[in-house]
């Protein structure tokens, strides 16, 4: 039959802006401009973060310089990932819906999250006044802050997942990594024995204050593995990346050292963490050149090579600092049990394989099969 447009019913096609479509994947420059805001905003946190430990009050206010270069660098990422999508929107009619790139609409729904956490941070600092120490950790609206930002700076993390590609794509996954790292664990520092010298402290058995201490280092130590291990095993996982772990045990350590202003003996067990985390690097590289990355065992080895590397790292440099008063019994437990946690979470993150082959790469621009989607 034909129309007064002069088309037949068979020729009639739907608008290529009505149907939902699958995201296209980020340009490398797309990626590469957002980790580079994304380090903006954690400079931001970085200050706030020196602020809280070194110079603000209690009735310092909400309104603050350290606060403006915070939400500055927010701001300034939001904008960037809501114009990913938005330049599409005489393509696509639901831009706001269809038009993120793949790893991107996460980040831009974590906007709204960060930007009431923002406000809601605004009315507790105005009743309450400034927090510090374990209170800021566990202050609701720091916490909200903690979690939109975390899933915000991660998205090129995820849009390199979805493309499988190396070079700079892979650079900008990597710092991404480190990043979210940083946001998420920066609220609940405290409670990990990231900062901490416990294991310099003497320890007596005959005392309930002090088997409590120890019991609570301990526990730090098995807290901040947790933290670091799991956006690793996350990235080690899909590829070996030269480097990532690293990138991520040095981005948490730099942030610390910086806000506490390189306090010594601290200072010396971050350096030493780093240093087994970069040791971890190079065992890895080589296990994976002569084994593969489908190798029976990878990712438990991994987890455990990991976690005990940097535990150990960090008591050395702690011992080189001060000395390690713990008895062996002690230290040597703790850098125990931490490889037992790192085998099992790598274990555990063994269970749910990518889709898609290390190595594959999809072009900029182009669709994602759904099999080879990362999850948003």
């Amino acid at each position: 039959m034909i129309g007064v447009s002069g088309m037949t019913s068979t020729q009639v096609r739907t608008p290529p802006t009505q149907g939902r479509r699958t995201p296209a994947l980020a340009s490398v420059r797309d990626d590469i401009v957002g980790a580079l805001l994304g380090l903006a905003l954690i400079g931001g946190v970085l200050t706030d973060a020196w602020a809280h430990t070194n110079i603000l009050k209690p009735d310092s206010g909400f309104f603050t310089p350290w606060h403006a270069l915070l939400y500055s660098g927010f701001a300034a990422t939001a904008a960037w990932t809501w114009w990913l999508a938005f330049r599409r929107r005489h393509e696509l009619a639901t831009w706001w819906r269809d038009g993120w790139p793949a790893g991107y609409r996460l980040g831009a729904a974590a906007t709204a999250l960060f930007a009431v956490g923002g406000a809601f941070d605004m009315l507790w600092h105005t009743i309450f006044g400034i927090e510090f120490s374990i209170k800021a950790g566990l202050s609701p609206s720091h916490l909200m802050i903690a979690a939109g930002g975390t899933l915000l700076v991660t998205s090129q993390l995820r849009s390199w997942w979805a493309s499988g590609e190396g070079g700079w794509r892979m650079a900008a996954g990597v710092v991404s990594a480190a990043l979210g790292t940083i946001f998420a664990t920066v609220a609940l520092i405290g409670f990990t024995a990231i900062a901490s010298v416990a294991a310099a402290d003497a320890f007596d058995p005959g005392q309930t204050a002090g088997r409590s201490e120890a019991a609570q280092g301990v526990q730090g130590y098995l807290v901040g593995a947790a933290f670091l291990l799991i956006p690793f095993l996350l990235v080690h996982r899909r590829r070996g990346t030269p480097g990532a772990a690293t990138a991520i045990v040095g981005g948490v350590g730099l942030f610390q050292l910086i806000q506490h202003e390189f306090w010594m003996p601290s200072s010396a067990a971050i350096v030493g963490m780093v240093g087994g985390a970069a040791v971890a690097d190079v065992v890895l590289w080589w296990l994976d050149e002569r084994r593969g990355p489908t190798a029976a065992g990878r990712l438990p080895i991994a987890g455990a090579l990991f976690a005990v590397a940097v535990t150990a790292g960090h008591m050395l440099g702690l011992h080189l600092a001060t000395g390690v008063l713990w008895p062996p019994e002690l230290w040597a437990g703790t850098i125990f049990v931490t490889g037992v946690l790192g085998a099992l979470t790598g274990l555990l993150t063994a269970g749910a394989r990518p889709d898609h082959v290390a190595g594959d790469a999809v072009s900029p621009g182009a669709t994602v099969s759904p099999g080879t989607r990362s999850n948003e």
